[in-house]
């Protein structure tokens, strides 16, 4: 049995691949040890995802090694998909200089924990993955991390708001390396052009890490020859962005903070702005703008008015808390945002209206960067159910398709299977355009009335509960985070905020029934099977 390769001796004799034995004599057998080294190999893990140029990222600093006196070695480790996971380059290099006559260096084909020098990021959470899978230490690691994020699929599907927290990451990069260089990378590359390897690269040379100047750096852009103008000015970018970081912070003079105005809503929401700065609070005055903004873009500026006269009421009920002025606060917050995303619904009329508007072309187009000489072509994916289409219609007329059984065994053929609209087709546009006009008559439709009913008691159970149970009163106002979205997600959603509303007696005698209700609406939001929630109720019923 062979013995293991260590990182002490970076050193293998020549081998004859065909026979695979050493073809030198062994140190054991001559009595001798070939003549050891103290240099050990420069390690580089770079995490990128496809797309980012994470291989031309490797494949300069192989060639800047080569052209500058060290022995390169790299290796790649895809992921699944591109945002599933991200692909892993590994470099080794060692200086030739140091290498004895006859051998060559052991170098490893994948990164180490505890062992990586430098560690490069092209993204938020896989700068997260690195320090999960332990390869930056605070004693050696050089970290270089790209801000922006690119959600996961994990982040994306959760039931609730599954992001993991940027500052969480950042401080986590933070406290876990040497040195830790993060910036917006790819927000300089998109300045510049360009793709975000080359901004990474230029960070890299920035930190000095490596024992190559800047002008060696750069003609290893030049001798690749593919969008050299570009990658320099990205490599610059970079270069100047990670200097200012590790440059030492300048002591400034500290002045007190301006009060922060009014957002601005335009002429048509100015009445109603002004309506929030004589009546509500200072401190939820940016929420209930915001809330307002949206309303008014649901459906219009008269339903926006009622949006701040249903939250009127809960003004008086948490102007009577201050021994807690920060939860009165929070109260009204949390409501007011809850509120704004319940009196928007989702519905066919609101899907239609989004994906026709100009905006949402402009913004698509410029996320595929999209020329004056290209054609852009979007389509949707559609699967209304008979509920969709009934919750459109008058309430009268709604109810009875739902109601009839031959009706709805006439309209359900067609539901049965989804269909694909084009809307950058002319035929699609006026399809969904024609949906997204009969906005007027949404206050008439069966949906229509039967959230504004569920809005109306959720709201009741709020103000309620405020005077009294104001910690409680918040969970519920939090609880509408459950209701979301239209189809089968809706209707899931909206069984389980019944399943928990349905234990609020039982929590409002409970001296932690904030937190109990807090832990049943986040098992909620744990699955879409439900069974992350009958667990936490089975739990309930038990304690109780």
């Amino acid at each position: 049995m062979n013995p293991p390769i260590t990182r002490v001796s970076p050193y293998q004799s020549p081998i004859d691949e065909d026979r695979m034995v050493v073809a030198a004599p062994s140190a054991e057998l001559t009595g001798s040890r070939p003549p050891m080294s103290s240099e050990r190999a420069i390690t580089i893990a770079i995490l990128a995802m496809g797309g980012e140029g994470g291989g031309v990222l490797a494949d300069w600093l192989v060639d800047l090694a080569e052209q500058n006196g060290y022995l390169a070695q790299t290796t790649s480790v895809p992921g699944v998909a591109q945002r599933t996971g991200a692909t892993v380059y590994y470099l080794e290099l060692f200086p030739e200089s140091d290498v004895p006559a006859g051998r060559q260096p052991v170098m490893a084909l994948s990164p180490i924990p505890g062992e990586v020098d430098i560690v490069i990021a092209s993204e938020l959470m896989e700068a997260g993955r690195a320090l999960q899978r332990g390869l930056v230490t605070a004693n050696r690691t050089t970290f270089i991390a790209s801000t922006h994020r690119v959600y996961s699929m994990t982040e994306r599907t959760a039931m609730g708001d599954g992001r993991v927290s940027s500052d969480n990451l950042r401080e986590g990069g933070q406290a876990a390396a040497k040195h830790f260089i993060s910036a917006d990378f790819a927000q300089l590359a998109e300045e510049t052009g360009s793709l975000i390897s080359p901004t990474l690269y230029g960070a890299l040379a920035a930190t000095d890490r490596l024992p190559f100047t800047r002008a060696q750096f750069e003609a290893a852009i030049t001798r690749g020859g593919v969008g050299v103008k570009s990658s320099l000015k990205a490599f610059a970018a970079g270069f100047e962005v990670a200097r200012q970081a590790l440059s030492p912070p300048t002591l400034v003079a500290v002045t007190a903070l301006p009060a922060v105005p009014m957002p601005p809503v335009g002429q048509r929401l100015a009445a109603l702005a002004q309506r929030i700065q004589n009546s509500f609070p200072t401190a939820n005055h940016a929420t209930l703008v915001a809330g307002i903004l949206r309303t008014a873009d649901y459906q219009d500026v008269a339903y926006a008015t009622s949006y701040l006269d249903r939250l009127r009421p809960l003004v008086n009920n948490v102007s009577g808390l201050p021994a807690d002025p920060a939860l009165a606060v929070d109260l009204l917050d949390e409501t007011a945002r809850h509120l704004a995303l319940w009196m928007s619904y989702e519905d066919t009329v609101r899907v239609a209206d989004l994906k026709t508007r100009r905006s949402r072309f402009q913004r698509v187009g410029g996320e595929v960067h999209l020329s004056d000489t290209q054609h852009l072509g979007i389509n949707e994916f559609f699967h209304p159910r008979v509920e969709e289409l009934a919750d459109t219609l008058p309430a009268r007329l709604g109810r009875w398709l739902l109601a009839t059984p031959w009706a709805r065994a006439c309209v359900e053929p067609f539901t049965r299977k989804g269909r694909i609209v084009q809307t950058s087709s002319i035929r699609g546009y006026l399809l969904l355009y024609t949906i997204a006009a009969l906005r007027p008559l949404r206050r008439k439709s069966l949906r229509f009335q039967v959230e504004h009913q569920r809005i109306d008691d959720w709201l009741a159970t709020v103000l309620r509960l405020a005077p009294t149970q104001p910690a409680l009163a918040l969970e519920v106002a939090r609880s509408q985070r459950l209701v979301k979205g239209y189809g089968d997600t809706h209707a899931r959603g909206w069984r389980s905020f019944q399943r928990v509303m349905a234990k609020l007696p039982q929590l409002q005698t409970s001296p932690q029934g904030a937190q109990q209700l807090r832990d049943l609406s986040q098992a909620a939001l744990a699955d879409d099977t439900g069974q992350a929630l009958q667990q936490a109720l089975d739990r309930l019923h038990v304690s109780a």
